[in-house]
């Protein structure tokens, strides 16, 4: 299923997304930069697309790290996953955090992240005073129990 995503560039040297292969889930999102990015162990340096999107109303965009760049390189978004609400029109950007020892560049053009787009089901909460009793209860996080 497609669905269509208006790209607005921002800067002459960015990359509308694309789909590496045509199984890929993930588009890739690149690096629009003028020189290398140099990012320190342990920093967090923000890395812009040089993009703007409009995403569908009922839909979402999920930013994630490329597996590559985060086991070769250390290089990983800051936040794990960005989500882009389909009515921000800023600028994408993806905050990558060196994980490595190591001081890492990011190249001008470079594949930084991929986006996926999945529909958004919202929830309805219902204040109560009970829950329905499962065979877990409250055991797993957090918990001291089995």
């Amino acid at each position: 299923m497609n669905i269509p995503v208006k790209v607005k560039k921002l800067r002459a040297n960015a990359v509308v997304p694309s789909y590496e292969t045509a199984g890929s889930a993930g588009c890739d999102l690149r690096a629009c930069l003028d020189e290398a990015a140099v990012i320190a162990p342990g920093e967090t340096v923000m890395i812009p697309t040089g993009l703007s999107m409009e995403i569908p109303e009922g839909y979402v965009g999920l930013v994630f790290a490329r597996s590559g760049l985060s086991t070769k390189k250390g290089l990983a978004p800051a936040n794990k996953v960005g989500v882009i609400d389909p009515d921000y029109r800023g600028e994408w950007m993806v905050g990558l955090l060196n994980h490595s020892g190591e001081t890492r560049t990011v190249e001008p053009g470079e594949r930084i992240a991929q986006a996926v787009f999945v529909p958004v089901v919202t929830a309805e909460f219902r204040e109560t005073e009970s829950l329905t009793d499962t065979a877990r209860g409250a055991g797993g996080f957090g918990s001291t129990g089995r």
